[in-house]
């Protein structure tokens, strides 16, 4: 049987807490990985153990990651992204539609769509673009300067896997005016969304061409890997909604990044107090 470690990882990581971990995993040895994460050694894997261990993670705010002993960054090659909420800390729509006052309307249906409660996410998308109809296409810039901001570890998980030789790839159902500007910034491989309809400087409230949606993602993911010749367990794909769950299916690495219950709930990581460069303490150097 294949060892496994426990990667257990909180921004006030105690001795105790550790001490702790170890004891329920029944582990063998335990390695201190700077002040806010320890890799605990050769642990106890049954099914019971293990949803002990989660329902300890939760419970005294710790992140916790079952890995395979010498798993290396180096033997991955894609790590796909969703942007809003995931990469970026804003759903960028919901921004939008604050410059029109609507904001409330529309973060409602954006907040029912990540939960998985509204099943169709083109129709969402449909719903809320129409609010935004008559807004200065100059409202974009405005969100991106003034609101949007990369969530925290995001640059140093990025270079880091690019450094491995990793081929990073954004993936939203949101908009390519976003998406475009983080490519460069982060010089990024690829990056996918949805394009919002313009008319002489005006939004029409329209999205223009085929809406990129959970399949699309998928598809998109599917692609691109095809492309790198990368098997699912050479993936990392990072989501927080309901319409990143097909994306994250394609994974090895599925992680639920500060995610809505539902992918939580189906995705084999998670991330909910640790920034997102806490993925890199999951591989061995």
């Amino acid at each position: 049987m294949t060892t496994q470690n426990l990667i257990i990882q909180s921004p006030a990581l105690s001795g105790e807490l550790i001490e702790h971990a170890a004891a329920i995993a029944e582990a063998s040895g335990v390695q201190r990985l700077g002040t806010t994460a320890a890799r605990i050694l050769g642990v106890n894997t049954d099914a019971d153990v293990r949803e002990e261990i989660r329902l300890w993670g939760e419970r005294v705010n710790v992140d916790t990651a079952y890995v395979l002993a010498g798993a290396k960054l180096t033997d991955c090659k894609l790590l796909a992204m969703d942007m809003d909420s995931t990469l970026i800390n804003i759903e960028c729509i919901d921004e939008i539609a604050a410059f029109g006052g609507v904001k409330e309307q529309v973060a409602s249906i954006t907040e029912a769509a990540m939960r998985g409660e509204i099943k169709d996410f083109s129709e969402s998308l449909i719903r809320r673009v129409a609010f935004l109809k008559g807004l200065s296409t100059d409202v974009l810039q405005a969100v991106y300067e003034q609101k949007l901001r990369l969530n925290p570890g995001a640059e140093q998980l990025i270079q880091t896997a690019q450094q491995a030789g990793i081929k990073v790839l954004l993936v939203s159902g949101g908009f390519t005016f976003f998406t475009e500007k983080l490519k460069s910034l982060l010089n990024l491989d690829a990056a996918h969304a949805n394009v919002l309809e313009s008319s002489e400087g005006r939004l029409t409230g329209l999205v223009k061409g085929r809406i990129l949606d959970a399949q699309g993602k998928a598809d998109t993911l599917l692609q691109f890997a095809q492309t790198l010749g990368a098997q699912p367990e050479q993936i990392i794909a990072i989501g927080d909604g309901a319409n990143d769950l097909k994306m994250l299916g394609l994974a090895g690495y599925s992680v639920a990044y500060r995610a809505k219950p539902v992918v939580r709930a189906q995705a084999r990581f998670a991330l909910n107090v640790t920034g997102l460069d806490g993925v890199l303490n999951w591989f061995e150097k």
